[in-house]
Parts: structure tokens; C-alpha cells; sequence
């Protein structure tokens, strides 16, 4: 039997080994550990099939599902200083940009897009939480603003849809700035008289949730996203008492008010339009008359 174990069956496994498939086939459910086809999960828009997670979406594939047969056109941020502090931890903040703009193709963690939803103009600034975990630096907070004088200029409505950390730490109190940045951002729009919609995605908290992302006119989530300024960990050791299990959830904010609804990702285009059809309609009627 040696021949045959030492021969024969190596070169079986060999002849059908899976070495030569692509290692991107199948995505791991990251909350109940299910495998999914990798084109179901695209098709699902990063959504599990069995317990519903909706894991993060880069704004690319956000805007392609939420924009009218998926036709937007991309806004493009001007360039800044990227460390005016000279900032470094356990390596140079220069660097960590860098690496992960080489890592993950991206500029940085927003991007702006306008279009149309269920036919009324939108623009849509997204957070990409794979880019340093969607922190809110100088770049994040010129794309809020950018995508506030866009909605003026467009006469368009606003719909922030933020997933992050919080305020990014290697830009110090220039990332803390963004916070009432982007609250001056959006009252633009208020005063234009034009709505503003927050889709809170998971997770969002620390800086962003201290800012504009608490400030719509309307607050919608994403199924189990986590939603909170502070983690749960703090908050337990500074009141000393055990939070409910589903503490911070989408589903718990809706319950105790803080969200008006939590829309599943394949309902939110038809959702959205629906609800920019009462927001805008009025609106849009006295501009065509």
C-alpha cells in the first residue's frame, strides 16, 4: 500500500485540488460564520442570506444601488495638506496614509456622488469604512461640506450615510473641527429649505454621531448597525450596570426614538423615494411652475 499512499494518492489530490480556484469564491458571514457564493453576496449588496447582516458597502456599490438605474456622477474633493501636525505613532501619519490608499484603492473614507432617487435630484456622501475605519478627518469633513454646497447648488435633497470609528486621532484637534464643520454643513441645507436624511450604517459612532449624524430631518438605519457615541465597555464601567444585549442596536434606538426606521438595504432605494417624493414634491411643483 505504500506505492499507492505514496504515490498515487498525492497526485489524486494534486489532479483536484482547489490550489488554482480563486480564494475570493466565497465570502464568511462574519456574524453567524455562513459561507455565501461570492455573486449572491454581491447581488445582496453584502447582506447574509441566513441572519441578515449587513456588513459595510463601499459607496461605489451604495450609490449604484440607491441612484436611478444606478447613474450618479462622483464629486471630486480638492486635495489638502495631509499632516499638517507631522503626526506619528507607531508609525508616521504620512505613511499610514500611504499604506492604506495602497492597501484599499481609495483617497480617502467618504465619497460624493449626486443623482437621482425615484426621479428627485440627491446627493450622497458615504463613509468607505475600510479606509482607517471611516474615520472623520479634515478629508471627510471637506466632503460633507462639498456635498452640502452641492445640494444647495442642485437644489437637491442631502443623505449622509455614515460608518465609522469616529473622529481620526492622527489629525488631533483638526479631526475634532470637523464636528462643527459638518454641523454648519447641514444647516446650509436646512436654511435652503431642503431635507436631510441620515442612513446610519454599522457601526457608527464617537465624533460623527456627536455631529451631523444626529441632525437629520429624517434618521434611518441599517438593520443591527451599532449606533452610539461611547462603546459599550465605557458606558457599563462608568454607570456600573449591565446594558440590555441589544444596547446600541438600530433596532434598540428605534425603540427608545432616537431612529425613525430601520430599512433594509435591498427596501432603502424604493424607501427613499417614497419619502423624497413628500419632502420634495411641494418643492419641486413651485420650481416647475
Amino acid at each position: 500500500m505504500n506505492w499507492i499512499t505514496n504515490a498515487v494518492l498525492p497526485k489524486i489530490k494534486a489532479w483536484v485540488s482547489t490550489a488554482d480556484q480563486p480564494d475570493d469564491l466565497w465570502v464568511k458571514c462574519k456574524s453567524c460564520g455562513q459561507m455565501i457564493f461570492h455573486r449572491e453576496y454581491e447581488q445582496a449588496h453584502n447582506c447574509c442570506s441566513t441572519c441578515g447582516h449587513h456588513a459595510p458597502i463601499p459607496p461605489e456599490a451604495r450609490f449604484a444601488m440607491t441612484f436611478d438605474n444606478g447613474q450618479f456622477e462622483t464629486i471630486t474633493l480638492d486635495a489638502i495638506i495631509e499632516d499638517p501636525l507631522k503626526f506619528k505613532d507607531s508609525k508616521r501619519y504620512v505613511d499610514r496614509l500611504k499604506d492604506t490608499r495602497s492597501r484599499t484603492g481609495l483617497t480617502d473614507a467618504i465619497a460624493v456622488a449626486h443623482g437621482k432617487i425615484g426621479g428627485h435630484k440627491t446627493v450622497i456622501a458615504a463613509f468607505d469604512f475600510r479606509f482607517m475605519g471611516g474615520s472623520m478627518g479634515r478629508m471627510v469633513g471637506n466632503g460633507i461640506i462639498a456635498a452640502a454646497e452641492a445640494a444647495v447648488d442642485h437644489d437637491a435633497a442631502l443623505i449622509t450615510v455614515p460608518s465609522t470609528g469616529g473622529a481620526r486621532m492622527q489629525e488631533g484637534v483638526l479631526s475634532l473641527m470637523q464636528l462643527p464643520r459638518t454641523i454648519l454643513a447641514v444647516e446650509k441645507v436646512r436654511k435652503a429649505g431642503l431635507p436631510h436624511i441620515v442612513l446610519l450604517a454599522h457601526p457608527t459612532t464617537g465624533g460623527v454621531t456627536a455631529s451631523f449624524a444626529m441632525l437629520g430631518d429624517l434618521q434611518i438605519a441599517e438593520p443591527g448597525a451599532i449606533i452610539g457615541f461611547a462603546g459599550r465597555r465605557v458606558i457599563e464601567e462608568t454607570v456600573r450596570e449591565k446594558l440590555p444585549d441589544d444596547f446600541q442596536t438600530a433596532e434598540y434606538l428605534q425603540d427608545h426614538g432616537m431612529v425613525d426606521s430601520v430599512v433594509p438595504r435591498s427596501d432603502q432605494p424604493s424607501f427613499l423615494g417614497r419619502v423624497l417624493g413628500f419632502l420634495m414634491e411641494k418643492r419641486e411643483t413651485n420650481r416647475a411652475a
